[in-house]
């Protein structure tokens, strides 16, 4: 068994202040620390359970915020960033049986962090046929793509209930909630015990049940913070400025939208 785990860290347990995910502010140790440990719990837990192979993509502003060194020693790690539309995803493809979102958190016009944001600052939110989506939205379908499922999702409360949107079955673990621009966060050695009691329920599961359905067609909307943004964005092929800050794309084709958020968003 091989598993795709991309993991980010606004969604890791007590995380709240944007200092605390950035890489050059001394507080942020303890974080990427804790998103270590977090990716760790879900590594341990996988190997226990007989999966051979483990891909983890750091995820997160720099991609070079987890500890290799801290890893089970039978994983490999994607840092950095590979610059092709799968951003979050890269790495994956159909030769993988499951993927595991590790530290996700809510969506940019959402609540449920007080980090919430999809993908970059320079956007409100982005929408996918009239819905809200976050970074785990767009990376599931990512996975969908691929023909992979999503088993497993940690972060806070709302973007767990968002996975299981997707697909009931998928399984998650909410170590926070949102409270204005607070958080409520359950303790870190608790948060890695129920990661690997939620990893070993899922890899005895039928991992088929956990497929995400792909719609047929995609109508994709981001609202930006400047109005120049859209503007800009109005000249990439088939896109259109539907607003002063919104630009918009149709396709059927899933990797026409991924190529669509990398250029423009």
């Amino acid at each position: 068994m091989k598993l795709f785990i991309s993991a980010d860290i606004e969604g890791v347990t007590g995380i709240v202040n944007w200092d605390e995910a950035d890489i050059e502010k001394s507080f942020s140790k303890y974080f990427t620390e804790q998103m270590t440990r977090e990716v760790r719990a879900a590594c341990e837990a996988a190997l226990a359970a007989g999966v051979e192979e483990i891909l983890v993509k750091d995820a997160h502003s720099t991609a070079r915020n987890l500890d290799p060194s801290k890893l089970p020693e039978q994983v490999k790690i994607l840092r950095g960033w590979a610059k092709n539309p799968y951003i979050m995803m890269a790495g994956l493809d159909s030769s993988f049986d499951g993927v595991f979102f590790i530290g996700y958190h809510s969506a940019g016009g959402k609540n449920g962090n007080p980090l919430a944001h999809t993908m970059n600052m320079r956007n409100e939110y982005v929408k996918i046929n009239g819905e809200i989506a976050s970074e785990l939205t767009i990376n599931a379908y990512t996975a969908a793509y691929t023909g992979v499922p999503v088993l497993l999702a940690t972060g806070d409360k709302m973007i767990c209930e968002d996975a299981q949107k997707l697909n009931s079955h998928i399984k998650t673990v909410p170590v926070s909630e949102g409270v204005g621009s607070a958080s409520i966060s359950i303790h870190p050695n608790l948060a890695l015990q129920k990661i690997q009691e939620q990893v070993k329920a899922v890899l005895a599961d039928d991992l088929s049940k956990y497929l995400v359905q792909l719609p047929e067609s995609f109508h994709v909307e981001i609202a930006f913070r400047e109005h120049y943004h859209a503007y800009s964005g109005s000249f990439y092929p088939g896109a259109k400025q539907t607003g002063h800050k919104t630009v918009s794309f149709e396709t059927n084709d899933y990797m026409d939208v991924l190529r669509f958020l990398f250029f423009v968003l």
